[in-house]
């Protein structure tokens, strides 16, 4: 499996009309709460109408993680559900290798797996900061402005952290806008 792909190999379907689906996957502890709360901040930063939701896993540290955060692809479209359907979210972003698989049927045909072999260990600022670097990477591919995005990346962590997670965000931003390039 690549760090970045469709799941239909070079054939997009339409995204979903007016909503962006996105769905975040992990194990408990890895910040994949976190993550979504950034991205679910970022769209309402930016004018979007948005709704989140979570699944913990055993709810323990550890257990399997999944939130769905959909937001409108312009300021008049409305959400009517927190929750992403089976086999509708344009967009899957995973921060455990172990969940890729576990949580592929949630994307659409022709959807956008985010997979955490993206960003290289050796690179990440701090190995803790692989969701916003993740968040980074999906910043090149939904239209959300980036400062607004770093925005929220600052507004959901301690001032100490913000400079790491700056970085870790550029990092993503990079690394997803090459890999977009040359995806299948």
């Amino acid at each position: 499996m690549s760090a970045i792909e469709t799941t239909t190999a070079g054939r997009e379907a339409p995204p979903s009309a007016g909503v962006i689906n996105v769905v975040l996957a992990g194990l408990g502890g890895q910040g994949v709460i976190k993550a979504s709360d950034i991205l679910a901040d970022a769209a309402l930063r930016a004018g979007l109408d948005v709704k989140k939701s979570e699944l913990h896993g055993m709810s323990q540290r550890g257990g399997s993680v999944t939130s769905d955060v959909r937001f409108g692809r312009t300021p008049a479209d409305r959400v009517l559900s927190p929750m992403v359907p089976r086999g509708e979210a344009d967009f899957l972003v995973v921060l455990a290798p172990s969940e890729v698989e576990v949580a592929r049927a949630a994307l659409r045909p022709g959807g956008l797996v985010l997979s955490p072999d993206l960003i290289p260990d050796a690179d990440l600022p701090n190995k803790r900061s692989l969701n916003v670097a993740l968040l980074g990477a999906l910043s090149t591919h939904i239209g959300l402005p980036p400062e607004v995005m770093l925005e929220a990346v600052k507004a959901a962590l301690p001032e100490r952290l913000h400079a790491v997670n700056e970085r870790a965000f550029e990092l993503g931003r990079s690394v997803g806008a090459a890999a977009g390039r040359t995806r299948p």
